[in-house]
């Protein structure tokens, strides 16, 4: 089983404000590293696999419960 390497808590926050943080956390992340993403914008159910295909990143997970989406996301 995978390890995530950092937690992005985006929760609270609007678009594109997750994707935002997401990226800053990204850039200090090592190629390989898994980062789980926790947001509360419904918005991000299309934003984030439309940035992580743009971008080149993969993602990995997507699963939402209690109000919050979840993402894992693995540097490329």
């Amino acid at each position: 089983m995978a390890v995530i390497t950092r937690t992005v808590d985006a929760r609270g926050q609007s678009c594109p404000g997750p994707l935002v943080t997401l990226a800053r956390q990204l850039k200090e992340a090592q190629a390989g590293d898994l980062l789980e993403l926790l947001a509360t914008d419904p918005g991000s159910r299309s934003d984030v696999p439309s940035w992580a295909e743009l971008s080149g990143n993969e993602l990995l997970e997507a699963a939402e419960g209690n109000g919050v989406f979840r993402y894992v996301i693995r540097k490329r």
